[in-house]
């Protein structure tokens, strides 16, 4: 059970989805971070987890659940797996989760933390994001947990009519747009900025040697 000083925090700060708050209550924090960093997990900040990559800021990940709009049963497609915690709290929202990871270390990781979660609704891949995963497309929701610097076509075209797709976009020295995206039924993206962040870049899977 996660600190309810955090999640006093997450009310006060503006999130109002009840049904994100209570998935985040379910989860400790703790049990996705470096024991290093155990003690200091409710603290509403950005950790590092190695590899140069950081579970985001609790803030963050309950202002991206809300705006994915999940409903039980949807379909969503991650790209960042990380530590596993936004992916823990998606399956807990009723999602069924496809989440891809880059580099197999903190895949490896992340699949440990999330063995209370296994099951037919979390699907767990090392892989290229932003190939997406398009044997099981489309997705009624996309949630990027790193940064493009323009949202790949692959993952658009992966998102179903009706689809929102959430992530931050843009480089690391310009500055960076959490953004959500919608699709109409005729394919059209409608665009909307939430806030500005801060995130680690989205990157390619390395070429083969």
């Amino acid at each position: 059970m996660e600190d309810p000083r955090l999640i006093l925090s997450l009310r006060r700060s503006g999130i109002r989805d009840e049904r994100v708050l209570a998935a985040m209550t379910l989860l400790s924090r703790s049990d996705f971070v470096p024991e290093r960093l155990q003690d200091i997990a409710s603290q509403d900040e950005a950790l590092p987890i190695g590899e140069a990559q950081t579970i985001s800021q609790p803030y963050v990940v309950a202002l991206m659940s809300e705006a994915l709009e999940v409903r039980p049963g949807d379909r969503i497609l991650e790209i960042g797996t990380g530590s596993g915690y936004q992916a823990a709290v998606l399956h807990l929202l009723g999602a069924d989760v496809y989440s891809v990871e880059v580099r197999e270390g903190l895949a490896r990781t992340a699949a440990e933390h999330l063995q209370a979660f296994a099951g037919p609704r979390l699907h767990l891949r090392v892989g290229d994001g932003f190939a997406g995963w398009p044997e099981a497309a489309p997705f009624d929701a996309i949630v990027l947990t790193a940064a493009p610097e323009r949202i790949p076509v692959t993952l658009v075209e992966q998102l179903a009519p009706g689809g929102r797709l959430v992530g931050p976009i843009g480089g690391q020295h310009e500055g960076q747009e959490l953004v959500r995206l919608r699709k109409s039924d005729d394919g059209t993206l409608q665009s909307e900025r939430l806030i500005s962040v801060r995130f680690v870049p989205m990157t390619p899977a390395p070429l083969p040697t």
